[in-house]
C-alpha cells in the first residue's frame, strides 16, 4: 500500500466517485519508556533537520515559525558539529541581515523569536552585529519604550518566544535589569493578564492559552476545560531555554524552576498509551489523535526537568522516553519527514486534521530541540 494513501472500501467500488482519503500512519506498538542509545537519538535527528533542509531550499521569512525551526536546528549543531546546518541557520539570518520582523521598535514577542537564533550564530561565531537589532529592541523596553508597561505577553505562546532573548542578552551584558523585566512581563502573564492570569493551579500548574479561555470561558464540545497542548509546549520550552540561561542564583529562578516542573508533574497523568499527548490535554475526547508539536515540546521540558533534578528521574525519564519513542515510531517518515505536526493556531481545531502528512517549521524545531535535550540523558 502507499503510505500516502489508505484505500477504503468505497473507493474500491467501480461505480463510486472517487472521494478524499484520510493518511494514516502504520499501527504501532505501546512505545517503549526507555530510551534508545544516543547514537541512534541524533540518526533520527539528522534525518529529520536533512530532510527539512533539502526540502526546502530557500531557507525562509524570519517570523516565529520558521525562527523556531532555526532555534532547534542551531542547537542539534552544537550538539553535532555539522558545518551544514550552522551554514543553513547562518545564510538565513544574513539573508534578513539579522534584523526582526517589524523592526526594533516591535514590543510583540512573535517577533522576538529570531533573536534565539540569532543569539545562537553570535555564540558560534562572535560578531556584534549579529545581535544588534534584538539587544536594540529588548533594550528599548527595559529602559526607554514604556518600561512599565507589562502587558505584552498576553498569550502564553510569548513565554517561548521572549522570555529565552530577554534572560540571554541580561547575562551577556552582565545588566540584571533585563531579567527584572522578564520577571515582570512573566508575572503579568502568570497572574494578572485576564483577571486571574493564564496558569491554571486548578488545573495542576497547566496554562490556558489566552482570555477567552479562563474559566467561564471557551469550553470544549463536551464542556470541559481547553487547555492547548501546544500553548502549555510553549510555556515548556520557554522556562527550559531561560533556565537553561540563568545562573542558579539569580531572582525568581525558583519559581521558573517550580512553574516547570509543576507542568511536567501535570502533563504525566494524561499522557497517551502511545506516547503523545492530546491537542486539549483536559479533553482526551476533544478532537483525539497523535499531535507532535506539543509532545515534542513536552518531551523537551521533561527531559530539561530530569536532568536539572527538577523531578524524579525514575519516574519521569520514562515520560520522555515513551514521547520520544512514540514520535520516532508514529510521526517520523523513513525519509525524515516530520508528521502529525498541528499546524499554525490558537486553539485545538486550529489547522485540523492533524494527519501523517502534516508537517510545520516549529514541530520540525520542538522535535530536534527535544531530541538534543534526550541524547544528553542517553547512553
Amino acid at each position: 500500500m502507499d503510505r500516502r494513501q489508505l484505500l477504503t472500501t468505497a473507493a474500491l467500488i467501480a461505480a463510486a466517485p472517487a472521494v478524499p482519503l484520510v493518511t494514516a500512519a502504520p499501527a504501532h506498538a505501546a512505545p517503549s519508556p526507555t530510551l534508545p542509545s544516543r547514537a541512534a537519538i541524533v540518526s533520527v535527528l539528522r534525518r529529520v533537520a536533512d530532510h527539512w533542509i533539502g526540502a526546502h531550499t530557500d531557507p525562509g521569512d524570519n517570523r516565529w515559525a520558521r525562527a523556531t525551526f532555526f532555534s532547534g536546528l542551531t542547537t542539534l549543531h552544537r550538539l553535532t558539529g555539522e558545518p551544514r546546518y550552522l551554514a543553513y541557520a547562518r545564510r538565513w539570518a544574513e539573508r534578513h541581515a539579522y534584523g526582526l520582523n517589524g523592526g526594533v521598535t516591535t514590543r510583540h514577542a512573535d517577533n522576538h523569536n529570531a533573536g534565539q537564533a540569532y543569539l545562537d550564530l553570535y555564540e558560534a561565531e562572535p560578531e556584534p552585529a549579529k545581535i544588534t537589532a534584538i539587544e536594540d529592541s529588548l533594550r528599548r523596553m527595559v529602559y526607554t519604550d514604556r518600561p512599565q508597561k507589562n502587558d505584552d505577553w498576553w498569550w502564553d505562546d510569548a513565554l517561548h518566544m521572549a522570555m529565552p532573548p530577554f534572560a540571554r542578552i541580561g547575562r551577556l551584558r552582565g545588566d540584571t535589569r533585563f531579567w527584572d523585566k522578564l520577571y515582570s512581563l512573566h508575572h503579568h502573564t502568570k497572574r494578572v493578564q485576564g483577571g486571574p492570569g493564564l496558569y491554571a493551579p486548578s488545573q495542576g500548574g497547566l496554562w490556558y492559552r489566552d482570555d477567552r479561555f479562563l474559566p467561564g470561558g471557551i469550553l470544549s464540545p463536551n464542556g470541559r476545560p481547553v487547555l492547548w497542548s501546544r500553548g502549555n509546549g510553549w510555556v515548556a520550552a520557554g522556562h527550559v531555554k531561560t533556565l537553561k540561561t540563568l545562573p542558579a542564583t539569580a531572582a525568581h529562578v525558583p519559581e521558573y524552576r517550580d512553574t516547570l516542573a509543576q507542568l511536567v508533574r501535570a502533563l504525566r497523568p494524561v499522557q497517551r498509551a502511545d506516547g503523545f499527548w492530546n491537542v486539549n490535554l483536559a479533553d482526551p475526547a476533544h478532537l483525539p489523535g497523535p499531535e507532535t508539536s506539543g509532545t515534542a515540546f513536552f518531551a523537551y521540558g521533561t527531559g530539561y526537568a530530569v536532568a536539572a533534578g527538577l523531578v524524579d528521574r525514575a519516574t519521569y525519564l520514562p515520560v520522555a522516553a515513551r514521547a520520544w519513542n512514540g514520535l520516532v515510531a508514529t510521526a517520523v517518515h523513513p525519509d525524515g519527514f516530520l508528521g502529525y505536526v498541528q499546524n499554525v493556531g490558537d486553539r485545538p481545531e486550529s489547522s485540523q486534521p492533524v494527519t501523517y502528512e502534516s508537517t510545520a517549521d516549529f514541530g520540525v524545531g520542538a522535535f530536534l530541540l527535544a531530541g538534543t535535550e534526550l541524547a544528553a540523558l542517553a547512553t
